[in-house]
Formats: structure tokens, C-alpha cells, sequence
């Protein structure tokens, strides 16, 4: 005011019309978070060195300690949705060893959802087992692996405050919105769940359950094993091949390694299931990021074996 010559009126005015965090996070290359703890120098040194992870579909968020991933695309309906997957040193236990480990495990949940201003109370997380099982989330008991959720790989809901969270070491998470309806989904895909097409069956769930338009649903398509480090032996090849060889581009989808494997590109043929299914090409949205290539940020079974940690998706509908 005073530099400015200004009244209260004025400065006030100047204030409220500043856009919020998530329009730069939707349109900036990179997004340097200055606030207390937020490390400056590690930041500014990851992006220098190209170890940022963010790019045209993605914001790679610093937030104090802790670290995740937002969709640009879901960032424009942060009124109704809130969303993250988490990166390392987040680590929220697998099925071996998540009884010993549930108290950490909660404390981490309680991290990314204080962070993302959820309540941690309200997280639903499923056993899972590489099924095609996907439920829907409404008063069941909140939770982790409880008896309700057993051998689930895919939530979905209308409901607000349902937190969807699922778990991933490679493994691709594919999250759904229908910004028309406003209905959300979580969906496991692994290379098993690829294989048994259960992305094509959370949209045919969200039809049945909830009436959803597939031209309306927007498909995020979370961070996995890409295909440049999913090698695999003649037999899983031969599955896959016999299995979607009639989507088309089969020989983009399986291509030989130098050493008598195959590479899969298992995001492309979630693609191409989705827009089989109905979902416009412009609304499946890729991270972009392998997990493998990127193990120092992301946990990776096919790097650390069993020592390796998990990942979490979250996604959540906000209370209006």
C-alpha cells in the first residue's frame, strides 16, 4: 500500500485476483515450492540434473519432506477431486509385510493425506492379488485390508470423502473421473490385470453402477514398468500375443530384446483397450514415467525384489 500508493480496498483487490497454487502447478514447466522444510537446493538441483519428474501431464510436488505426483488434467477440478501418487522414502507395505508394518504404514498414510488435506480416517485400501475384482466403496468399513476388500484390484465410488487407495511396486495405477457425474475410480493393472483386461471392466462397471458416459471419463495412467525395462520370457510373450493380437499394432505392442526376450508395452495396451471401450484418445492421460528407470524415486519390484517398498495411489471426492 504504501509503495503503491494504494488503500486497503485496492491492495486487497490485487490479492484475491492472484491465481491459486494448482494454476501454476497446471501451466508451469516446474513449480519450486518455498515453504518451511521445502529444501530449495534439492529441488533446484533435481530439475538442473533431470531428475524432476514432471512434464507436460504431470507436477512433480515437493511438499516440505514429502514428495508425490499430480495430474495436470485432474488439477482443473480440484473443487470436486483431490488426488497423489506418492514417491519414495513413502513406503506403505506390501501383502508380506503389512501386519508388521501397519503402524508405519498408517503413519504414512497420515502424512500424504494431512499434506493433501484428507482425512486419514477415511482411506479404503484393498488386499490385493492381481484379481479383475473391482468394488464399489460406499459405507463399508474404512481401512486397511479389511475383511470387506479382500482379493479387490479396483475401487470406485460416488460418495464424498471416500478415499480410493491402492498399492504399486511397477504395476500400473490407472485412476478414472467423470467430471459429468462425478465419479471416481481406482484400478490396479498389473501385467496380470492388463492381461485380464481390467481396465475395460472399470469402465464397464462405471456404466453399470453409476450410468457413466465413456466419452465423458478421463483416464490417468500412473507411473509403471514401461516398456523399455518390461522384458519378459517366450511364454508370458506367447499370452499376450495370442491375447491382443486382434487390437491391433501388435508388433508396436511386443517387440524382441537383444537377448531372445520380449518387451510388452502394457500402457499401450491399456490404451487401446480404453478407446475399444469407448474413451476418447485426447482423455487417457499418461505420466509418462517408468518406475524402474526412476527406482531412486519410486519403489520397483523389478529393481529391488523383495526388499522393495510400495507406492500409493490416492484419489478422493471432495466435500462441497
Amino acid at each position: 500500500m504504501r509503495r503503491d500508493k494504494i488503500d486497503r480496498k485496492l491492495a486487497k483487490a490485487r490479492i484475491d485476483s492472484q491465481h491459486d497454487e494448482n494454476y501454476f502447478k497446471r501451466k508451469c514447466s516446474y513449480c519450486i515450492f518455498n515453504e518451511e522444510n521445502s529444501n530449495l537446493d534439492k529441488q533446484i538441483s533435481e530439475i538442473l540434473n533431470k531428475e524432476n519428474l514432471s512434464n507436460e501431464n504431470v507436477i512433480h510436488v515437493y511438499d516440505e519432506e514429502t514428495e508425490y505426483l499430480q495430474f495436470r488434467k485432474l488439477l482443473e477440478y480440484t473443487d470436486k477431486v483431490q488426488h497423489a501418487y506418492t514417491f519414495k522414502p513413502l513406503d506403505f507395505g506390501h501383502n508380506g509385510n503389512i501386519e508388521k508394518r501397519k503402524k508405519e504404514v498408517i503413519e504414512e498414510y497420515t502424512k500424504i493425506c494431512t499434506k493433501l488435506e484428507l482425512n486419514v480416517k477415511n482411506v479404503y485400501r484393498p488386499h490385493q492379488t492381481h484379481t479383475d475384482i473391482i468394488k464399489k466403496v460406499e459405507d463399508q468399513q474404512a481401512g486397511i485390508y479389511t475383511e470387506d476388500f479382500q482379493n479387490v484390484d479396483g475401487l470406485i465410488t460416488d460418495r464424498k470423502e471416500k478415499i480410493l487407495s491402492l498399492s504399486f511396486a511397477d504395476c500400473t495405477a490407472l485412476y478414472f473421473y467423470d467430471p459429468i457425474k462425478n465419479i471416481i475410480g481406482n484400478i490396479h493393472s498389473g501385467w496380470q490385470g492388463t492381461y485380464k483386461e481390467i481396465g475395460r471392466k472399470a469402465v464397464q462397471k462405471l456404466k453399470q453402477e453409476y450410468g457413466c458416459n465413456p466419452k465423458d471419463l478421463i483416464c490417468l495412467i500412473g507411473p509403471f514398468i514401461r516398456k523399455c525395462c518390461f522384458e519378459v520370457d517366450e511364454d508370458v510373450k506367447e499370452m499376450f500375443y495370442e491375447k491382443f493380437k486382434n487390437l491391433g499394432n501388435i508388433d508396436e505392442i511386443i517387440t524382441k530384446s537383444k537377448n531372445s526376450k520380449y518387451y510388452i508395452d502394457t500402457g499401450y495396451i491399456n490404451r487401446l483397450i480404453l478407446i475399444h471401450e469407448g474413451l476418447t484418445n485426447e482423455n487417457i492421460i499418461d505420466s509418462k514415467i517408468c518406475t524402474k528407470c526412476n527406482h531412486n524415486k519410486l519403489h520397483s519390484y523389478r529393481m529391488e525384489g523383495a526388499l522393495s517398498g510400495r507406492n500409493v495411489s490416492i484419489i478422493s471426492l471432495k466435500k462441497n
